[in-house]
């Protein structure tokens, strides 16, 4: 699935950069400078000044042959490709190839956008004569969403490097930055831990229960006649009953809260970024074990759903989907997005709920509307940890100033946790966990429950 994420190679012929296209390199400027030494000895004899002035000109002109024989820029290919998929803290690598029909020596700077490198990066590059060369760029995703890679700029020259060219490749390229995955190790686990899940239960099923077909056999004595396989009856000649299972994929929704608390920064990344990562890995695993995952990102504005289902291409509708979620200035609307979720999703499902807690006297919205779910459904209650809000309430105080902050630190503690409990005791599965720990354990419990078979 990951590696048709990977954007595609793009490539332009360059192009002329500025009116003119051209200019006087450094060591052309030195030897100009080289023959002003002949100026003192000018004052005493003239000759000398015909000496510097037929240096200058002969400079210039070996400047200008230098510069005919360049290349032109249109006959310059310049070409960017991807080492991998783009997703948020892992390290990609950007290829940048010139080809030329002359020898010369490239100076290439690409325009990258702030969520990939904060300036621009240059790279040296020496290209044969009728050949190519590579130069690569190491980048690391900061910031999920799109963003727009390129043009490439050039400034080339020859092994004599007396006259310079300016070029400009159009090389604009739309791309996408996804959440963070798992690492390999980590998603390896899971995989074969589902695996080994859905096996079990397809050893254990129950034969005739459920509507999920399971095998043809041929009809005995009391079997109902809707049951017949009549295509399967006219192609053998007698009657064909199929045979039905208990259905194993199950729905499971992935509700992501995307409002002013997931604002809130751990280590450089947002909240929002680990709950995407979450959730993305998460939907990765439920769908290898054969359940239908679905996804509602909400905040007070945006909605981004998909409805359960599986296979590549329903992986891809989730991924981009997580890519675009962008946090809210404003409250997240909770009830309404569980009246959503209860509207589209009318049977029982397994509901994920990534958000955070807002610090209130009174019961959050955000508690209410998970339990609306739970008459119908069952839910994972997963809150993201403040790990400044526990070093607050974890120090020791040392002046006033200090045990105000470290008090409040505690009540506010108190009170999340009165809150998650409340939830818990109304049959909620509850996790409150920090930033980078979210994936593992909203995974461990989601296969926990597999493995208990309460999907």
């Amino acid at each position: 699935m990951l590696r048709r994420i990977v954007p595609p190679d793009i490539s332009a012929p360059a192009q002329r950069k500025g009116r003119l296209g051209f200019a006087v390199s450094r060591r052309t400027f030195l030897l100009l400078l080289a023959g002003l030494v002949l100026m003192a000895p000018a004052f005493s004899d003239g000759r000398a000044l015909w000496a510097m002035l037929a240096w200058d000109v002969a400079v210039l002109g070996a400047w200008a042959l230098d510069l005919v024989r360049l290349p032109r820029p249109r006959e310059l290919e310049v070409r960017c490709s991807w080492s991998g998929h783009l997703m948020l803290g892992e390290p990609v690598t950007l290829r940048v190839t010139v080809a030329s029909p002359a020898r010369v020596d490239v100076d290439a700077i690409v325009d990258l956008p702030p969520e990939l490198s904060p300036q621009p990066v240059s790279v040296g590059l020496q290209v044969p004569a009728r050949g190519e060369s590579e130069a690569e760029v190491e980048l690391t995703p900061r910031q999920r969403g799109d963003v727009e890679v390129g043009p490439v700029y050039l400034r080339y020259r020859s092994p004599l490097a007396l006259a310079e060219r300016w070029a400009k490749a159009e090389l604009r390229q739309p791309v996408r930055l996804y959440p963070a995955a798992a690492a390999r190790a980590e998603r390896s686990l899971n995989l074969m831990r589902t695996r080994r899940i859905e096996v079990q239960k397809r050893l254990a099923r129950r034969k005739g229960i459920g509507r999920e077909f399971e095998s043809l056999r041929d009809y005995r004595h009391g079997d109902s006649f809707r049951d017949i396989s009549w295509t399967a009856t006219a192609r053998r000649g007698k009657l064909i009953v199929k045979d039905y299972q208990v259905e194993r994929g199950q729905p499971v929704w992935i509700v992501l809260d995307c409002g002013r608390l997931m604002r809130g920064r751990i280590r450089g990344r947002s909240k929002l970024d680990y709950a995407a990562s979450a959730a993305l890995n998460l939907a990765h695993v439920a769908s290898y074990g054969g359940d239908r995952v679905g996804l509602l990102a909400y905040g007070h504005d945006q909605k981004r759903m998909v409805s359960p289902g599986r296979g590549d291409q329903h992986m891809r509708a989730i991924m981009d989907q997580l890519a675009l979620a962008e946090e809210e200035p404003a409250e997240s609307a909770h009830l309404r997005a569980a009246g959503t979720l209860m509207a589209a999703q009318s049977r029982r499902a397994l509901v994920v709920w990534i958000t955070d807690l807002a610090d209130t006297a009174m019961v959050p919205e955000v508690i209410e509307g998970a339990s609306v779910l739970l008459d119908r459904h069952l839910l994972i209650f997963a809150v993201i940890d403040d790990p400044e809000l526990r070093r607050a309430a974890a120090s020791q105080p040392h002046h006033q100033d200090d045990l105000f902050r470290s008090a409040a630190a505690v009540e506010v503690m108190h009170r999340r946790e009165r809150q998650i409990a409340t939830l818990r005791g109304r049959g909620a599965h509850t996790l409150e966990v920090g930033g980078e720990g979210l994936s593992a354990r909203v995974i461990e419990q989601y296969l926990s429950l597999k493995e208990r078979d309460l999907l």
